[in-house]
Parts: C-alpha cells; structure tokens; sequence
C-alpha cells in the first residue's frame, strides 16, 4: 500500500482533537503525566469521542510527534488540524487544547505560543477563546 504524501493526507475529527491536544502538551518539549491523563480521560470522556477507541490513543500521538519533528511541522500538523474539524467542533478543539495547557497550574510561553496559532488555523474569534480560557481557568480552580 503506498503512503498518502504529507501535503494530501486526511486525519479524521478525533485524530485532529487528539493532535490539538499533543501539540500543547509537547508545546515546551516535554509532556507532563499529568497532561497525558488528561488527554486519555479526555477521548474516554468527552460526548464527542463517542465510537472512538481509546487504544488508538498513542499510535495517534505518535503520528502527531512525527509530523511536528518534521520541517514545518506544526504548520503541517495546524493545518491537518483545521481541514479535519468542522466548523461546529472547532471550538471544542480549542477548549481541549486549553484544558491541556492549564492542566498544570500555569501556562508556559511556549504553550500560549501554540494556543495562539491554533486558535488563528481554527479561525475562532478571540473574544470566544477567551470565554473558553476562562471557562477552564475556574473550572480547573483549586482550594
């Protein structure tokens, strides 16, 4: 079976939410355990990834990693991204992106790096991003 190029290749919506989630966790080069609970409780969780199969889950990160190792990389993997969503689920993307970036307590540079050219490959309208960041930040609030 030949291999699809990079530049014609498809990913599916779950893989797509998946690479959102990689990207920022990887963002600062190195994915915290915590982060890749999250990912995992995430595709078990979330309506959205109904009929997905969670041991699917590191093969698709794999395929992500090797993609954003590759020359513009992240550009590729940001663009897979946005040809994968449709318009009603580009917005959950972006709030599982964001739940993986503040997983931690903070946000490091790298990560809001990340979450801003998302955010412009989702073409999401700021105002919108920022109730989502919000939303997460007290969701994700501790004592």
């Amino acid at each position: 079976m030949a291999k699809t190029p990079a530049s014609t290749r498809k990913i599916s919506p779950h893989q797509a939410l998946i690479y959102a989630m990689i990207l920022v966790a990887g963002a600062d080069r190195d994915i915290a355990t915590r982060e890749l609970k999250l990912i995992g409780r995430t595709a078990r969780q979330l309506p959205v990834f109904e009929g997905f199969s969670d041991a699917d889950l590191p093969g698709i990160a794999q395929e992500c990693a090797v993609i954003v190792h590759a020359r513009d990389g992240v550009e590729r993997a940001l663009r897979l991204i946005a040809a994968a969503l449709p318009k009603h689920l580009r917005e959950t993307c972006y709030l599982c992106a964001v739940e993986v970036a503040a997983i931690d307590g903070s946000v490091p540079a790298e990560e809001l790096r990340i979450l801003q050219r998302l955010r412009q490959a989702l073409n999401l309208d700021r105002l919108v991003t920022v109730a989502l960041e919000r939303a997460t930040q007290a969701r994700l609030a501790t004592l």
